[in-house]
């Protein structure tokens, strides 16, 4: 097939754009590079032989994205773009409604007029806030923050299209947490500033650029006292693309949780990072952060039934993984000739 992956410069976008490439797909990727660099091209380029076709712009204009459907006789879109820092979206929601709601009811404006029919949509498990766990694809979707909303509306925009037009096939992938890079070294996750993710975080610890980490939280009620996550291999999560691209043709709205099925607390993942490494990571424990639960984790097993896809990659290959990408590239892909 031939796809539009927007927001393909990115973390997730570039991991899925690799795994498309490898499986014979052709990619068009269109990023306005706000949180990104087309040195991901050239990365992408290194791992696969292939070098996906790029085209610069912003999903909000819909004018454009008909006019990169229309000429590049696209087949299926993967829509990554969006804003994802749930501090961010307290503090400005209006710009994340603007871009990620905004954004995809703009996608599916320029689908519907180029007759382009099929998506898969880069959605989240901040869609379910607060719930008894594990999370399954029929747990209530009560987000508790702009972000974990703005991707709610999104998904209910995606299933009023697809109601809305008998052929059009709508799939949501509500993810974890995703971890690691890619096993070359070449492509991870470059966040700007001080990331807002345990593993970027631990990793720049590692690499000497932070003094220590700060474990947000020691007496939850969980085994160690250390917030628990659902963590999930960037490689895994771009093979569950993938899966949901070649496997779901049905019309309608599918929805699919893809993580581990299990989660890790803070401390066995400094454990695991340790172990991988060999690195020491020194921590220093702090309040609780507001809003942050005790413990989360998928029930991953209708994406095993219906798309064939589990994961196949520990905490332990992500760690090793996430620090092959550190250590080769201290500074991500900024300075980078």
């Amino acid at each position: 097939m031939k796809v539009l992956v927007t927001g393909g410069t990115g973390y997730i976008g570039s991991h899925t754009t690799v795994e498309l490439l490898a499986n014979g797909h052709e990619v068009i990727i269109v990023d306005n590079l706000d949180n990104s660099s087309k040195i991901v091209l050239d990365r992408i380029e290194k791992i696969t032989g292939k070098r996906p076709d790029f085209i610069e712009g912003d999903v909000l204009d819909t004018d454009f994205i008909v006019r990169v459907l229309k000429d590049n006789r696209v087949d299926a879109v993967i829509h990554f773009a969006a804003l994802k820092a749930v501090g961010e979206s307290v503090a400005d929601p209006l710009r994340y409604y603007q871009t990620n709601v905004g954004g995809t009811v703009s996608v599916c404006k320029a689908m519907l007029a180029t007759g382009v029919n099929k998506i898969i949509f880069s959605s989240s498990a901040t869609v379910y806030g607060d719930q008894p766990i594990p999370y399954t694809e029929s747990t209530p979707r009560e987000p508790q923050n702009p972000y974990g909303r703005t991707k709610f509306v999104s998904e209910l925009v995606l299933a009023d299209v697809a109601a809305a037009n008998p052929d059009f096939c709508a799939v949501a992938l509500r993810y974890f947490n995703p971890v690691g890079a890619h096993p070359s070294g070449e492509i991870g996750e470059d966040p700007n500033g001080i990331p807002n993710n345990l593993m970027p975080y631990i990793s720049q610890v590692a690499a000497g650029q932070r003094e220590k980490l700060s474990v947000y939280g020691n007496d939850y009620p969980t085994k160690d006292g250390t917030a628990i996550r659902d963590y999930i291999h960037v490689a895994d999560l771009a093979e569950g693309h993938l899966a949901a691209l070649q496997k779901i043709y049905d019309p309608g709205f599918h929805t699919f949780n893809l993580g581990a099925g299990h989660g890790e607390s803070v401390l066995e993942v400094i454990v695991a990072f340790e172990q991988a490494t060999g690195q020491t990571i020194p921590y220093q424990f702090a309040d609780r952060r507001a809003g942050d639960l005790a413990e989360y984790y998928a029930d991953a097993a209708l994406a095993e039934s219906q798309l064939g896809w589990r994961v196949k990659r520990t905490i332990t290959d992500a760690s090793a993984d996430a620090w092959h990408w550190q250590s080769g590239n201290p500074n991500g892909y900024k300075n980078v000739v």
